[in-house]
């Protein structure tokens, strides 16, 4: 399983902002290794975020993504104490969810 996302959600009045680091290779399938093989595709392709288990966004990303990809969003309606649960899937099957308390 990867490591955990750091998952930072600080609210201001009504909103929060939420930042996100995400653990994951992304490999776009187009590099080559010391062997000259390719090395095969592998990216996270679903991502989303609920608040209190609501979604509040979703994302779909392709292999165009970086290494150790960053997020960061804004939600509406959130206030200190809320959770903020953020998951992704890749294109093997492999997932993540981990969550946050807004501050």
């Amino acid at each position: 399983m990867a490591d955990p996302m750091r998952i930072r959600a600080q609210a201001a009045g009504d909103k929060a902002t939420v930042r996100v680091l995400m653990s994951h290779e992304m490999e776009s399938g187009q590099r080559k290794d010391s062997a000259g093989k390719l090395v095969p595709a592998w990216f996270i392709n679903e991502v989303s975020a609920s608040l209190n288990g609501k979604v509040v966004m979703t994302a779909e990303w392709g292999p165009a993504v970086s290494k150790n990809p960053f997020m960061q969003f804004v939600v509406k309606g959130a206030k200190a104490g809320d959770k903020i649960s953020v998951s992704w899937k890749d294109n093997k099957g492999d997932s993540r969810t981990d969550e946050a308390t807004v501050s």
